[in-house]
């Protein structure tokens, strides 16, 4: 009996296993990033302009990026063969986060997070005219019923939809046609690059907007949140790179819903919100066809679609 071999395989399992588990809380830390990203952007904007925190959120961001990856030491990062397509793709993420910084200022967290969650499904449906990856017929049921879900948590036509639903629903349109580019792009640039080509994009574009609507903040405390917006994405994203190094995607995937949980606490401790009875249901039932999508893309050895555009 060759029990070398035996003890080396027992080793590589107890090796994979940890690295599932080191990705699983990389990936749990990059959701409570991007809720306490969320939950700052819904304080500030109580008293300063939604645009001027999306400004600030990019233009740190991409400070932040540019140290972390050094780039001046590794410039190829930066390096694009589909330039046109990388610009629209940082301009999706933009109007992503102005729709969902705008939600945030009227909506709970709980509910914003519940309508975003459903952009894999939209992803899912329009991915087969643009990538030729084909839904079938038990995909199409997951997408109906998540879509039945976010009718549940925005109760359009029953007087418990809130004007400003609208917002969500358009971060989730932007979200989905930002996350089928990224997965056009990643065949030939680099992560990093793309991050960084995204923030810049978005913080050029967002200067003279932000700049035109400046409100000074009230106190050092609003500075210094307005400040860490960018690091919460910046760290949030880098978390969320080093968990998906660490562990295969599909594992991470179901993960990401955790980040509803975050919502809920946060919104819970700093605003003092409860979510509804119709928010529970209509997350729990997008996150249960979210997770069916998920298991049906593992066994066609499809790569996952996240939510991570913050």
């Amino acid at each position: 009996m060759n029990t070398g071999n035996t003890d080396a395989l027992s080793k590589g399992d107890q090796g994979s296993s940890r690295a599932v588990l080191i990705g699983i809380g990389l990936i749990v830390l990059a959701c409570l990033c991007f809720a306490i990203l969320d939950a700052t952007a819904k304080y500030l904007g109580q008293t300063m302009p939604a645009l001027q925190i999306v400004w600030v959120r990019f233009a740190s961001h991409v400070v932040i990026a540019l140290f972390m990856f050094r780039i001046w030491r590794n410039p190829g990062f930066l390096r694009t063969g589909r330039p046109v397509l990388q610009i629209v793709r940082a301009l999706c993420l933009l109007s992503t986060t102005i729709c969902n910084f705008m939600a945030v200022r009227y909506l709970q967290l709980a509910e914003t997070i519940s309508i975003l969650f459903a952009a894999p499904f939209l992803v899912t449906a329009i991915a087969g005219p643009l990538l030729g990856e084909w839904a079938g017929a038990r995909r199409w049921a997951a997408i109906i019923v998540g879509f039945i879900g976010v009718l549940i948590v925005t109760q359009p036509g029953f007087g418990g939809m809130h004007w400003a639903a609208i917002y969500s629903v358009g971060a989730m349109f932007f979200y989905a046609l930002y996350a089928l580019m990224t997965r056009m792009l990643a065949v030939t640039d680099s992560p990093a690059g793309m991050l960084i080509i995204s923030g810049l994009v978005a913080a050029i574009a967002m200067t003279p907007s932000g700049l035109s609507v400046w409100t000074p903040p009230v106190d050092l405390l609003h500075w210094v949140l307005l400040l860490t917006t960018g690091f919460w994405g910046g760290l949030g994203h880098w978390f969320f790179i080093l968990a998906h190094r660490t562990a295969p995607a599909p594992m991470l995937a179901p993960f990401i819903y955790t980040q509803i949980v975050w919502m809920i606490a946060l919104g819970y401790l700093i605003f003092g919100d409860i979510p509804t009875v119709s928010t529970f249901v209509g997350a729990s039932v997008v996150v249960a066809s979210g997770l069916y999508i998920l298991y049906r893309e593992q066994i066609r050895k499809v790569p996952p679609v996240t939510v991570d555009a913050r």
